[in-house]
């Protein structure tokens, strides 16, 4: 899942939405450090609420990337995506067209959340605004071994681009893509690429529902 579709019944929660988001913050600002869900446990006994909800959301995250991944609706549609890729990008029988096809689908349904109630990204980044990076980043360092001091710059930026909206759009999200294959060090996406973007869309458009509640459990890690 991705940002808004981790967060989108929770935004009057900020301290709780940092957390469903820190695990994707870390692989942006800084990939050698994880926070696992076994290392955030410890801190839902805190006397400090924001560092419970913290806690709370990180091991949402989690629970939710779990039952999402391994639903079946998610496996078939990344399966196709994979195949249409190698069809799209002749040559590609590598990783990319599987790791493409398993990032659009969390694209394109945050797409489809803003689609449905464009407000939502609105009530998305200020529910942001009323986090303290530096706490954000004191408390993750508090929870793994390896410190990090790129979290904290990270979340002004983030906020400050507000890129979700970019989601919306098929040329803004193959430039959205690259930025994604240029972090993870895999190849460029070719322009010829846009016009199947536009299929892929209508794919999890139409799974939309499904993808978001078939098989959701119940969860006890909320705000």
């Amino acid at each position: 899942m991705n940002y808004l579709s981790h967060a989108y019944l929770y935004l009057d929660h900020p301290y709780f939405v940092a957390g469903l988001a820190i695990p994707d913050w870390l692989s942006m600002a800084d990939r050698k450090v994880r926070v696992r869900s076994q290392a955030a446990e410890p801190w839902l006994a805190s006397e400090d609420p924001r560092i419970r909800q913290i806690a709370c959301g990180i091991m949402r995250h989690h629970e939710d990337d779990r039952w999402f991944h391994q639903s079946r609706l998610f496996v078939e549609l990344n399966l196709q995506f994979a195949l249409q890729l190698r069809t799209e990008l002749p040559g590609d029988d590598g990783f990319r067209p599987s790791f493409l096809g398993h990032i659009l689908i969390e694209l394109l349904l945050d797409a489809e959340l803003i689609h449905e109630d464009p407000a939502r990204v609105d009530q998305y980044y200020n529910c942001l605004g009323h986090l303290s990076p530096e706490f954000v980043e004191k408390t993750v360092n508090a929870m793994v071994p390896r410190q990090t001091d790129r979290l904290q710059p990270l979340l002004p930026r983030f906020i400050a681009e507000r890129f979700l909206p970019d989601y919306l759009d098929n040329e803004r999200l193959w430039f959205r893509l690259n930025q994604i294959m240029n972090r993870v060090g895999l190849p460029r996406l070719p322009e010829s690429l846009v016009p199947w973007l536009g299929e892929a869309r209508r794919s999890v458009a139409s799974a939309r529902s499904s993808l978001l509640s078939s098989g959701l459990p119940q969860s006890k890690f909320n705000p």
